[in-house]
């Protein structure tokens, strides 16, 4: 059976038919920039994710650096970036002047490697760091990372893109965070119809000077006060994630069975999935698998190349690897956990409204291709 990988046509019925007047209704009225629709998703948005306020922006990757330029990171500050995420969190930093410093992470889940992290703090004295929550959970460490650069005067922003709907200690997990990051690209959990994000924090001049950088830095219709640029988040856009709300539960709730179902099948077949620490509840983000055998996952990806189904690398390179760090990148702390991670990792179809049997015809792929290795 065929399965892809990611499925973002599994709309609710009635969804298109909803979104489609919502266009036309918009279209007669040129509701094209701000309005009502933009300010009732912050409002969602704050609400749902608790924290004070959220400021909508163009995308996920503006998100990061506007979070950067709002807590006065520039030129020749330094700031930690962990050694496996996209590349969006490290291009972030250097589009800002900044100069960043990579970090190991643990193979536990995925997270930052907290004495790796620690080091980095005392011999690079860094302005700021980042850390990015993978995978559709955040690392055991979070509450000793927050207290640490909390102690040691370093301003930690949270790349959350892939934790939207993600739970830490019974509470959204960008409820603590002194700023935090949101992309809505399609493909994530909250997706939108196109490129969309937002910043979240509970620090209101934060957030002002966020709203302030990603409209030119205005401070009234033609008066500026800072250089900042267009970032505004279209109230398409917004309006289409608006909808989307309506049902977000539900597509959550289809994402951890799945990712539970994945848990409860694959160990069968010597696989065992990374799951999220206890103190977290995840959204179903994605499936994580650690493939070591280097011949063994060529096999099995072959094998699902063979049957049509889908399957992902997140991700096949650390930062520090790729050529475009090489010009700007200061220097690396802890061990190459990252790059063994990128080397065995795969990530089986995981999506909303996933059926059982697209999960059973994956399982029944991965066997086949484990039981040719015992055969061979």
């Amino acid at each position: 059976m065929k399965v892809p990988f990611i499925d973002i046509a599994r709309h609710e019925e009635g969804f298109r038919s909803a979104w489609s007047d919502k266009v036309a209704r918009m279209t007669a009225e040129t509701q094209f920039m701000g309005g009502a629709e933009v300010k009732a998703l912050e409002d969602q948005l704050s609400t749902y994710c608790g924290t004070s306020f959220a400021v909508s922006c163009a995308n996920g990757t503006d998100a990061i650096q506007l979070a950067l330029r709002a807590l006065g990171v520039g030129r020749d500050d330094v700031v930690l970036v962990p050694n496996a995420t996209f590349w969006a969190t490290f291009e972030a930093v250097v589009n800002v002047n900044a100069i960043p410093v990579t970090v190991d992470i643990s193979l536990t889940d995925g997270g930052i490697d907290l004495a790796a992290f620690e080091e980095a703090i005392e011999a690079e004295k860094p302005k700021a760091a980042i850390v990015a929550h993978l995978y559709g959970w955040g690392t055991n460490a979070l509450t000793a990372l927050r207290a640490l650069c909390l102690e040691r005067g370093v301003q930690l922003i949270e790349d959350g893109a892939q934790a939207f709907g993600v739970t830490h200690d019974n509470a959204p997990i960008y409820a603590g965070a002194l700023i935090s990051t949101v992309s809505f690209y399609p493909a994530k959990v909250l997706g939108a119809a196109g490129d969309a994000g937002a910043v979240l924090t509970n620090d209101a001049e934060l957030a002002t000077r966020v709203r302030r950088l990603s409209n030119h830095g205005r401070t009234e219709h033609y008066g500026f006060g800072d250089v900042g640029w267009n970032s505004r988040m279209d109230s398409l856009q917004a309006a289409y994630l608006n909808l989307s709300f309506d049902h977000i539960d539900a597509r959550i709730a289809s994402r951890r069975a799945a990712a539970d179902e994945y848990r409860r099948l694959l160990p069968a077949l010597g696989i065992v999935p990374m799951a999220a620490p206890p103190s977290y509840g995840e959204n179903g983000y994605c499936n994580v698998c650690l493939i070591e055998d280097a011949a063994q996952k060529t096999r099995i990806e072959d094998v699902l190349r063979t049957k049509e189904i889908g399957f992902g690398n997140i991700y096949p390179g650390t930062i520090a690897s790729q050529a475009g760090a090489k010009p700007y990148l200061k220097a690396h702390y802890g061990g190459d956990n990252g790059d063994r991670l990128s080397r065995s990792v795969l990530n089986l179809p995981l999506f909303a409204y996933i059926t059982q049997r697209e999960i059973a015809s994956v399982v029944e792929a991965l066997s086949e291709a484990l039981d040719a290795r015992g055969a061979a």
